[in-house]
């Protein structure tokens, strides 16, 4: 059980690490995209903002699901869900 437990917690961990590389990936490219907008038409017209918003989307999804921000198909819901089947189960196989 204990196996089992540290397993998750490396697995989150390297989830969260990879998240904020993501992040980090995230700002460096709006910089650059920003940087060539102002180069091209000095903010005329602002079409980075395009950028921003779809990485925007993509982190935000991204955070939902390793954060758990979904409390109905969530981590826990998962976890709860097998302990029920199991205990079906078994209740099933005493009763047979």
């Amino acid at each position: 059980m204990d196996n089992v437990k540290l397993q998750r917690a490396k697995e989150r961990v390297e989830e969260i690490k990879t998240f904020y590389s993501k992040v980090t990936s995230a700002i460096v490219t709006i910089i650059i995209v920003a940087a060539i907008n102002y180069y091209l038409n000095e903010w005329r017209y602002a079409w980075f903002l395009w950028v921003v918003f779809g990485l925007s989307i993509s982190l935000f999804l991204k955070a939902i699901k390793i954060y758990n921000f979904n409390p109905f198909l969530g981590r826990d819901w998962e976890e709860r869900k097998m302990k029920e089947f199991l205990n079906q189960e078994e209740n099933k196989q005493r009763w047979n």
